[in-house]
């Protein structure tokens, strides 16, 4: 890279892959390259609104990887608005408006849903919420395994209200990202903005809720979120891998008011349906594919729509690299390599430390520490188990990461688990929500 300037265009090509060419023209377009300041990348828009737009955590962080990329190394970026007072009235105006399918090949949107008899009521309840927000269903709850849709719903309820309603100020984040985010404001004591962030959206729609179980001070800070959205008669939308009565760790107060809605689930698609998408995902990405090999592909893949997508993905790239057409044979390998590809990712000893010091509200250092703080240790303990319940790994080895100590200490700690959760129904479902957190269940 000769200047800082192709620098910047190569992380603008970047952001071009990862989001839809609506959302980059719209706004992506607006960001002006200014230069480095010490170890800060400082880029510029010219309004407050594309400010609030590109600050949103997701394409703030398209944009820092896009650099990483780029320059090979990791730089903070800073990004300036030029005009600062500039329309005051419509500052907070669209501040999250989602990225498209990671690929950037078609947007999240109703016209590229495939409705089937598993999924028509989550469809058809998603509709309605994005014609009149706040509206009939309010809140809208829509739950279902990994891979079925729930994020497409969503973004198509934001894309929908966005270009009806181009003046709501429309907010989506991950229950996760919540979860990090009012951490981050605890310890910068920036609580005042973090609550106006969320609390003067006119839509907010949280995806992956159920990770908000078992955290006091999030439930704490998103109860009182979500009644001043309700009470202002403001949308809020919520998508989670179970329904409401199954996040054990959910505060009564809260899963009451999640079920005081519409609640929508979606299953598996049927055959019929699966090869609908397999059809519609070709045809999105201007191929054509045999029937016997969409209904191969659709009898071979049951229960995801992500892989059933991938497939179809895979069979488009060895296309166009080798020209040959896709056939039934070509799409078993394809297959093969498309399961072998989403086997989870090894669960490690740090993401479970992490997991339980969220929940217990214990620092992961403390949970390794030799601390006997009650607290500190009901945690430790909490750990200890989960470890040997998902990895099977030795006692010893257990001990090992836990300040080396010896195996009869965790086998002692894994028995009191297991005699707490004998007597404490509540421990036990926190323990089985900790256990499906990390397994992504």
């Amino acid at each position: 890279m000769e200047s800082f300037l192709d620098v910047f265009n190569a992380a603008m090509e970047y952001c071009k892959r990862e989001i839809s060419p609506t959302i980059f023209n719209a706004w992506f377009v607006h960001i002006k390259p200014v230069g480095i300041d010490g170890e800060e990348i400082v880029l510029s828009v010219d309004s407050e609104v594309s400010y609030n737009v590109v600050h949103q955590p997701t394409f703030y962080s398209i944009i820092k990887k896009a650099f990483a990329s780029v320059m090979g190394f990791e730089m903070k970026v800073r990004i300036d608005c030029e005009y600062p007072a500039e329309n005051h009235q419509n500052n907070e105006a669209k501040k999250a408006q989602p990225a498209a399918d990671n690929q950037g090949e078609y947007e999240y949107t109703f016209a590229t849903y495939i409705v089937g008899s598993s999924n028509k009521f989550a469809h058809a309840a998603s509709m309605a919420v994005a014609a009149k927000p706040a509206g009939s269903y309010n809140p809208l709850f829509i739950h279902g395994n990994s891979g079925l849709g729930k994020t497409h719903l969503m973004y198509a309820i934001v894309n929908e209200i966005s270009e009806k309603y181009p003046d709501l100020n429309i907010c989506y984040i991950k229950g996760e990202d919540f979860t990090n985010e009012l951490i981050e404001a605890i310890g910068n004591d920036t609580r005042s903005e973090f609550r106006n962030k969320y609390r003067k959206a006119d839509v907010l729609l949280v995806d992956d809720i159920q990770f908000i179980g078992g955290r006091e001070s999030t439930q704490e800070e998103f109860f009182h979120t979500f009644n001043s959205l309700y009470e202002a008669k403001k949308q809020i939308v919520l998508a989670s891998d179970r329904p409401p009565k199954e996040i054990r760790t959910l505060e009564d107060r809260l899963r009451t008011r999640f079920e005081s809605g519409l609640i929508a689930d979606i299953q598996p698609p049927d055959f019929e349906t699966r090869i609908a998408i397999v059809r519609r995902k070709a045809e999105l990405l201007g191929f054509d594919i045999p029937d016997d090999v969409a209904e191969y592909i659709a009898s071979r893949l049951k229960t995801n729509i992500r892989q059933l997508e991938g497939v179809v993905k895979k069979l488009m790239a060895f296309r166009s690299l080798t020209g040959t057409a896709p056939s039934i044979t070509i799409a078993q390998k394809t297959i093969r390599d498309i399961l072998s590809d989403s086997q989870p990712v090894p669960i490690t000893v740090e993401k479970i430390i992490l997991e339980v010091s969220r929940n217990f509200n214990v620092s992961q250092d403390d949970i390794r520490s030799q601390k006997r703080v009650a607290t500190v240790s009901v945690a430790r303990q909490t750990a200890m188990y989960v470890i040997r319940e998902i990895t099977q790994m030795s006692m010893s080895s257990i001990g090992e990461e836990f300040s080396n100590r010896d195996h009869s200490t965790v086998v002692y700690a894994i028995q009191e688990v297991e005699r707490k959760m004998e007597i404490d129904p509540s421990y036990r479902e926190l323990i089985k929500d900790i256990i499906r957190n990390i397994n992504g269940n």
